[in-house]
Protein backbone atom coordinates (compact mmCIF):
# COMPACT_ATOMS: atom_id res chain seq x y z
CA UNK A 1 0.00 0.00 0.00
CA UNK A 2 1.26 3.52 -1.08
CA UNK A 3 2.10 5.97 1.90
CA UNK A 4 -1.12 8.39 2.57
CA UNK A 5 -1.55 11.47 4.33
CA UNK A 6 -5.16 11.37 6.31
CA UNK A 7 -7.46 13.42 7.11
CA UNK A 8 -9.00 12.57 11.01
CA UNK A 9 -11.72 14.31 12.96
CA UNK A 10 -11.66 13.07 16.69
CA UNK A 11 -13.39 14.36 20.11
CA UNK A 12 -11.33 16.01 22.53
CA UNK A 13 -11.25 13.84 25.21
CA UNK A 14 -9.44 11.29 23.27
CA UNK A 15 -6.61 13.18 22.81
CA UNK A 16 -4.14 12.22 24.94
CA UNK A 17 -4.68 8.45 23.39
CA UNK A 18 -4.49 9.25 20.46
CA UNK A 19 -1.23 11.70 20.70
CA UNK A 20 0.40 7.97 21.73
CA UNK A 21 -1.42 5.66 18.87
CA UNK A 22 -1.09 8.24 16.34
CA UNK A 23 2.70 8.21 15.75
CA UNK A 24 2.96 4.52 16.80
CA UNK A 25 -0.05 3.64 13.74
CA UNK A 26 2.86 6.57 11.16
CA UNK A 27 6.14 4.22 12.11
CA UNK A 28 4.11 1.17 11.68
CA UNK A 29 2.43 1.85 8.01
CA UNK A 30 4.03 4.56 6.64
CA UNK A 31 1.34 6.67 6.30
CA UNK A 32 0.49 10.62 8.04
CA UNK A 33 -2.13 11.53 10.01
CA UNK A 34 -3.43 15.05 10.94
CA UNK A 35 -6.32 14.95 13.65
CA UNK A 36 -8.60 17.62 14.35
CA UNK A 37 -10.09 17.78 17.28
CA UNK A 38 -13.25 19.14 18.74
CA UNK A 39 -16.77 18.88 20.61
CA UNK A 40 -19.56 16.89 19.42
CA UNK A 41 -20.99 20.31 17.79
CA UNK A 42 -17.81 21.18 16.33
CA UNK A 43 -17.36 17.51 15.37
CA UNK A 44 -20.49 17.38 13.34
CA UNK A 45 -19.68 20.61 11.84
CA UNK A 46 -16.84 19.18 10.24
CA UNK A 47 -18.03 16.39 8.90
CA UNK A 48 -20.86 17.60 7.52
CA UNK A 49 -18.84 21.01 5.63
CA UNK A 50 -14.56 19.94 5.42
CA UNK A 51 -14.24 19.23 2.12
CA UNK A 52 -11.54 16.38 2.86
CA UNK A 53 -12.43 13.89 5.78
CA UNK A 54 -11.17 10.11 5.83
CA UNK A 55 -11.66 8.68 9.24
CA UNK A 56 -14.03 10.32 12.28
CA UNK A 57 -12.88 9.13 15.77
CA UNK A 58 -15.85 10.37 17.40
CA UNK A 59 -18.28 9.80 20.57
CA UNK A 60 -21.53 8.16 19.33
CA UNK A 61 -23.48 11.46 19.63
CA UNK A 62 -21.97 13.15 16.57
CA UNK A 63 -22.58 9.45 14.43
CA UNK A 64 -26.22 9.81 15.75
CA UNK A 65 -26.89 12.70 13.68
CA UNK A 66 -28.19 12.30 10.72
CA UNK A 67 -26.50 15.03 8.12
CA UNK A 68 -23.24 13.91 10.08
CA UNK A 69 -23.68 10.43 9.85
CA UNK A 70 -24.36 10.29 5.69
CA UNK A 71 -20.82 11.68 5.22
CA UNK A 72 -19.84 7.75 6.29
CA UNK A 73 -19.89 4.32 5.25
CA UNK A 74 -23.68 2.72 5.40
CA UNK A 75 -21.78 -0.31 7.69
CA UNK A 76 -22.02 0.23 11.20
CA UNK A 77 -19.13 2.35 13.20
CA UNK A 78 -17.04 0.24 15.22
CA UNK A 79 -16.76 1.11 19.02
CA UNK A 80 -12.89 1.80 20.05
CA UNK A 81 -13.12 3.27 23.41
CA UNK A 82 -15.13 4.27 26.16
CA UNK A 83 -14.52 6.02 29.82
CA UNK A 84 -16.31 7.02 32.89
CA UNK A 85 -17.69 9.99 33.77
CA UNK A 86 -15.79 11.31 37.00
CA UNK A 87 -15.34 14.09 39.31
CA UNK A 88 -12.17 15.96 40.91
CA UNK A 89 -11.07 18.67 42.80
CA UNK A 90 -7.63 20.38 42.93
CA UNK A 91 -4.13 18.68 44.06
CA UNK A 92 -4.38 18.84 47.39
CA UNK A 93 -8.47 19.98 48.21
CA UNK A 94 -10.94 18.41 50.35
CA UNK A 95 -12.30 15.53 48.59
CA UNK A 96 -15.98 15.31 49.04
CA UNK A 97 -18.02 12.56 49.22
CA UNK A 98 -20.04 10.96 45.93
CA UNK A 99 -20.44 7.46 47.25
CA UNK A 100 -24.06 7.71 46.18
CA UNK A 101 -26.52 9.38 44.14
CA UNK A 102 -27.76 11.40 47.49
CA UNK A 103 -24.25 12.23 48.59
CA UNK A 104 -23.69 13.19 45.01
CA UNK A 105 -26.58 15.25 44.84
CA UNK A 106 -25.48 17.11 48.13
CA UNK A 107 -21.73 17.38 46.52
CA UNK A 108 -23.07 19.16 43.60
CA UNK A 109 -25.53 21.52 45.33
CA UNK A 110 -22.88 22.99 48.15
CA UNK A 111 -20.01 23.24 45.19
CA UNK A 112 -19.77 26.61 44.52
CA UNK A 113 -18.87 26.29 40.90
CA UNK A 114 -18.29 23.47 38.47
CA UNK A 115 -15.63 22.92 35.06
CA UNK A 116 -17.83 21.18 32.58
CA UNK A 117 -18.28 21.08 28.63
CA UNK A 118 -22.29 21.60 28.28
CA UNK A 119 -21.88 20.88 24.82
CA UNK A 120 -20.34 18.13 24.63
CA UNK A 121 -21.25 14.31 24.55
CA UNK A 122 -20.19 14.34 28.35
CA UNK A 123 -22.27 17.44 29.03
CA UNK A 124 -25.32 16.01 27.18
CA UNK A 125 -24.78 12.66 30.09
CA UNK A 126 -24.03 15.08 32.79
CA UNK A 127 -27.45 16.99 31.86
CA UNK A 128 -29.50 13.90 32.28
CA UNK A 129 -28.02 12.94 35.32
CA UNK A 130 -28.81 16.50 36.94
CA UNK A 131 -32.48 15.85 35.80
CA UNK A 132 -32.47 12.71 37.31
CA UNK A 133 -31.29 13.93 40.77
CA UNK A 134 -33.83 16.84 40.30
CA UNK A 135 -30.85 20.00 39.99
CA UNK A 136 -31.30 20.84 36.39
CA UNK A 137 -31.33 24.42 37.69
CA UNK A 138 -29.34 24.77 40.24
CA UNK A 139 -26.48 23.35 38.38
CA UNK A 140 -27.13 26.07 35.18
CA UNK A 141 -25.90 28.95 37.80
CA UNK A 142 -23.36 26.99 39.01
CA UNK A 143 -21.38 25.78 35.52
CA UNK A 144 -18.65 27.27 34.30
CA UNK A 145 -18.66 25.91 30.74
CA UNK A 146 -15.28 25.72 29.25
CA UNK A 147 -14.04 24.85 25.55
CA UNK A 148 -12.00 21.81 25.62
CA UNK A 149 -11.00 19.17 27.88
CA UNK A 150 -7.48 20.85 28.75
CA UNK A 151 -9.64 24.15 30.13
CA UNK A 152 -11.59 21.72 32.27
CA UNK A 153 -8.55 20.65 33.80
CA UNK A 154 -6.84 24.34 34.00
CA UNK A 155 -10.28 25.85 35.39
CA UNK A 156 -10.16 23.27 38.57
CA UNK A 157 -6.09 23.56 38.87
CA UNK A 158 -6.13 27.35 38.87
CA UNK A 159 -8.70 27.49 41.21
CA UNK A 160 -11.47 29.49 38.75
CA UNK A 161 -13.64 26.26 39.52
CA UNK A 162 -14.05 24.29 42.80
CA UNK A 163 -15.01 20.84 41.10
CA UNK A 164 -14.73 19.28 37.11
CA UNK A 165 -17.08 16.70 36.06
CA UNK A 166 -15.90 15.10 33.02
CA UNK A 167 -14.38 11.70 31.45
CA UNK A 168 -12.50 9.92 34.07
CA UNK A 169 -9.28 9.91 31.19
CA UNK A 170 -9.21 13.78 31.18
CA UNK A 171 -9.28 14.26 34.99
CA UNK A 172 -5.90 11.80 35.84
CA UNK A 173 -4.30 15.23 35.69
CA UNK A 174 -0.80 15.37 38.06
CA UNK A 175 -2.45 19.12 39.07
CA UNK A 176 -5.92 17.02 40.09
CA UNK A 177 -7.07 14.77 42.34
CA UNK A 178 -9.70 11.98 40.82
CA UNK A 179 -12.31 11.93 43.77
CA UNK A 180 -13.69 9.36 41.55
CA UNK A 181 -16.20 8.07 39.24
CA UNK A 182 -19.87 8.85 39.64
CA UNK A 183 -22.08 6.30 41.18
CA UNK A 184 -23.13 3.35 39.25
CA UNK A 185 -26.99 4.21 39.74
CA UNK A 186 -26.12 7.02 37.61
CA UNK A 187 -22.87 6.26 35.84
CA UNK A 188 -22.79 7.14 31.81
CA UNK A 189 -20.07 5.87 29.74
CA UNK A 190 -19.20 8.33 26.48
CA UNK A 191 -18.49 5.82 23.86
CA UNK A 192 -16.08 6.93 20.72
CA UNK A 193 -16.65 5.61 17.75
CA UNK A 194 -14.76 5.23 14.07
CA UNK A 195 -16.26 5.69 10.44
CA UNK A 196 -14.57 5.86 7.40
CA UNK A 197 -15.61 8.77 5.27
CA UNK A 198 -17.63 7.88 2.13
CA UNK A 199 -15.68 10.70 0.21
CA UNK A 200 -12.20 9.63 1.38
CA UNK A 201 -9.43 9.33 -1.14
CA UNK A 202 -7.77 6.74 0.81
CA UNK A 203 -9.96 4.14 2.23
CA UNK A 204 -7.33 1.79 2.24
CA UNK A 205 -5.00 3.51 4.49
CA UNK A 206 -8.33 4.80 6.68
CA UNK A 207 -9.66 1.10 7.41
CA UNK A 208 -5.90 0.15 8.26
CA UNK A 209 -5.94 2.77 10.67
CA UNK A 210 -9.22 1.93 11.94
CA UNK A 211 -8.11 -1.59 12.47
CA UNK A 212 -5.12 -0.84 14.48
CA UNK A 213 -7.71 1.33 16.74
CA UNK A 214 -8.75 -2.26 17.55
CA UNK A 215 -5.67 -3.96 17.88
CA UNK A 216 -4.40 -4.94 21.39
CA UNK A 217 -1.62 -2.08 21.34
CA UNK A 218 -3.80 0.67 20.71
CA UNK A 219 -6.33 -1.44 23.50
CA UNK A 220 -3.37 -1.06 25.76
CA UNK A 221 -2.88 2.62 25.36
CA UNK A 222 -6.42 3.39 25.74
CA UNK A 223 -6.30 1.58 29.40
CA UNK A 224 -3.45 3.35 30.45
CA UNK A 225 -5.11 6.57 29.84
CA UNK A 226 -8.27 5.80 31.78
CA UNK A 227 -10.16 4.39 28.96
CA UNK A 228 -11.59 0.94 28.32
CA UNK A 229 -10.95 -0.55 24.71
CA UNK A 230 -14.19 -1.60 22.63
Amino acid sequence: MQAAELQVIAGGGITAPLTEIVPQFERASGHKIIVRYGTAPELIKMATSAPLIDLAVVPQDVLKDPAARARFTPELPRDVARVRIGVAVRKGAPRPDIGTPAALKQTLLEAGSIASIPASATGTQLAEIYEELGITAEMKSKTKPQPSPAKVVEAVANGDAQLAIFGVNILMDPRLDLVGPLPAELQREVIYAAAIALGSKEPEAAAAFLNYLLSARAASVFKARGMSPG
